[in-house]
């Protein structure tokens, strides 16, 4: 473990976790992770060369870095945001690249808990002479990574529910009316919310009212083809909804109950929809922690949650809320307005989920406060 962070250790490998970033909902189901190759130097030596995980998951940061820096990678140090992969998949070991690169010593921030690498990466780097620290800045990167982390250990993704509110926690007037709530800074920080989660879910009620496309807009970031989620358990989605429409660019999932009207499955299925069949609550609804298994086992590592109210509930009173995204505007609608969240059967304060606050940010005439699932 590493003691006493030299401070240029402290500052290679926060540009590594920044590259990491640029990964996050573009190369599920691997992780995003960063790499930094630098040359020993006495003023915190030469940057030589970088990389972070590519688009669908590779190339990986390392191969990356290693194919930027060429020879100057010999004798580098190399920072990492996670153990290198020690397993032959797609591509060849990420460890082995980094020995046969001549490095001379690994500062890894972040043991891989999957279970073909699970410090065997680190032990190929050890075998082959080189000097590995492992530990620095680890809380950061596991935060960078937590969707990984959790799709690996406990078979889910990481679940953002999104709320855009009153002040009182309304979502839409009595008679619907919700276009728009927040303004349009709050509505771009919301597309760039999409942009770094792997999928989208929202529940029916929502899909039809609003007839969504749900996919990410920003001025100078290309189109992403961030899978879009639908929790229906009678396949009420129209064939014809902007949804649907558009499944053939970007991924249309929609979470059913197992027994549906087969003919409404053919015909979403022949309009480019994946129908993904799961057990039913007592409700007739989809088992909220069926649906996140399903989805964890396809590979989706981080899933933003933008409503309704039933689907938040739903994924609140199970406990499947990782973190919450809430953009409230300077208006009042009062107790006729549609909550946010609908009741999922909080009766006492002690059994109410927590949360504690991350940051607060003023976007023009609206708040964004971000919070993270308390003990």
């Amino acid at each position: 473990m590493v003691s006493a962070p030299d401070r240029h250790d402290l500052d290679h490998m926060q540009a590594a976790l920044a590259l990491a970033r640029r990964g996050l909902g573009n190369v599920w189901p691997n992780p995003a992770v960063g790499c930094v190759l630098v040359q020993p130097g006495a003023t915190g030596g030469r940057v030589v060369g970088r990389g972070w995980t590519q688009p669908g998951g590779r190339p990986h940061a390392e191969t990356e870095a290693l194919a930027r820096a060429g020879g100057a990678a010999r004798g580098a140090t190399a920072y990492v945001t996670l153990e290198p992969c020690s397993h032959h998949g797609r591509t060849p070991p990420c460890a082995d690249a980094l020995v046969h690169a001549g490095i001379g010593r690994a500062v890894i921030a972040l043991e891989d808990p999957d279970k073909r690498v699970s410090g065997a990466g680190i032990a190929a780097l050890r075998a082959a002479g080189i000097k590995v620290e492992l530990g620095l800045m680890g809380e950061a990167s596991a935060a960078v990574n937590a969707g990984f982390l959790l799709r690996v250990r406990e078979g889910r993704p990481f679940v953002t529910l999104k709320l855009a509110t009153t002040l009182d926690g309304r979502i839409a007037t009595a008679s619907g009316e919700s276009r728009w709530i927040t303004g349009e800074v709050a509505r771009d920080w919301a597309h760039g919310l999409r942009a770094s989660h792997d999928a989208v879910m929202v529940g029916i009620g929502t899909a039809l009212v609003d007839d969504p496309e749900l996919v990410c807009r920003l001025p100078g970031l290309p189109l992403r083809p961030t899978v879009r989620i639908v929790v229906d358990s009678a396949l009420r989605l129209p064939v014809a909804s902007r949804l649907v429409q558009g499944s053939k660019t970007a991924p249309l999932w929609i979470v059913s109950a197992s027994e549906v009207d087969y003919r409404r499955r053919e015909a979403l299925e022949a309009a480019g929809a994946e129908i993904i069949g799961v057990g039913a609550d007592p409700r007739g609804r989809p088992d909220i922690g069926a649906t996140l298994r399903a989805l964890g086992a396809r590979g989706l590592t981080r899933v933003l949650v933008e409503g309704g109210g039933g689907l938040a509930g739903s994924l609140l009173g199970a406990g499947l809320v990782d973190a919450v995204a809430w953009f409230h505007a300077p208006r009042v609608i009062g107790d006729g307005g549609r909550p946010a969240v609908a009741a999922f059967g909080v009766d006492r304060l002690a059994r109410a989920p927590t949360f504690v606050r991350n940051a607060v940010r003023t976007l023009a005439a609206d708040v964004l406060e971000t919070y993270r699932r308390g003990n």
